[in-house]
């Protein structure tokens, strides 16, 4: 069972949590995506230490395992690493990624919750960009400046 389940039982007609951004193409076909974390390392730039990370603090709480007990990722563990490292970019924190990836794993009625996490996620990556912007027209004005100085003296 992968983050994106619910249950064993509901995995057939459970729904994947779908973020806007259609998945990445994997390199294998379903039923034949049997990663090992050497592979998922050089797909995804994480870095084996973060994979096992993610697994310790729950935001990969279940990964299958080979007879050996080598860990073994599927491309829904692809999909899911995908969009964890999207959520990282925002600067949104561990525990509210790890609180997301609970909701997940507790099915259709954290709905709005996820919804809620993201919404707040979403302002201040929002509030980020306007700093940027910000930042950025300062930025442009000090470059126009030393532009049109450096052309007079």
């Amino acid at each position: 069972m992968t983050v994106m389940q619910s249950t064993p039982a509901a995995t057939d007609r459970a729904t994947p949590d779908i973020c806007s951004a259609p998945p990445r193409r994997h390199p294998r076909a379903d039923g034949q995506d049997r990663y090992t974390i050497s592979e998922v390392v050089a797909f995804t730039g994480l870095t084996a230490h973060t994979l096992r990370w993610y697994e310790r603090i729950g935001l990969m709480p279940h990964v299958d395992r080979s007879h050996t007990g080598q860990r073994r990722y599927s491309n829904r563990d692809l999909d899911w690493l995908d969009f964890v490292t999207k959520l990282r970019l925002t600067g949104m924190p561990v525990a509210d990624m790890v609180r997301y990836a609970e909701l997940v794993r507790e099915g259709e009625s954290t709905y709005r919750e996820r919804q809620g996490l993201l919404e707040s996620t979403r302002r201040d990556v929002l509030n980020r960009i306007a700093e940027l912007q910000d930042t950025l027209a300062v930025l442009d004005r000090k470059i126009s400046f030393y532009a049109t100085e450096g052309t007079t003296r």
